[in-house]
């Protein structure tokens, strides 16, 4: 059964809010050497592989739910 890793962040254009909140704890903490920090979802997504197209399928899955398309870039691998 095929599994399918989806990493979903912000666009680079955004302002990462939650990402600078963890950039300046960090640097607070003595991790000065840290620039920056993005945060973003990882998910987990077992298929059963039988649909025909799986790349198309996951694909509208990142575009309809799983992402905001409008913010968001999402990338993904399939693991057989």
């Amino acid at each position: 059964m095929p599994q399918v890793k989806v990493i979903v962040t912000l666009k680079p254009s955004l302002l990462d809010a939650q990402g600078r909140v963890v950039k300046d704890a960090l640097n607070n903490m003595g991790y000065a050497d840290v620039q920056q920090v993005r945060i973003g979802k990882y998910m987990e997504v077992e298929v059963s592989g039988e649909s025909g197209d799986l790349d198309a399928e996951i694909k509208a899955m990142c575009e309809k739910l799983l992402s905001n398309p409008v913010i968001e870039d999402y990338r993904y691998e399939v693991v057989l």
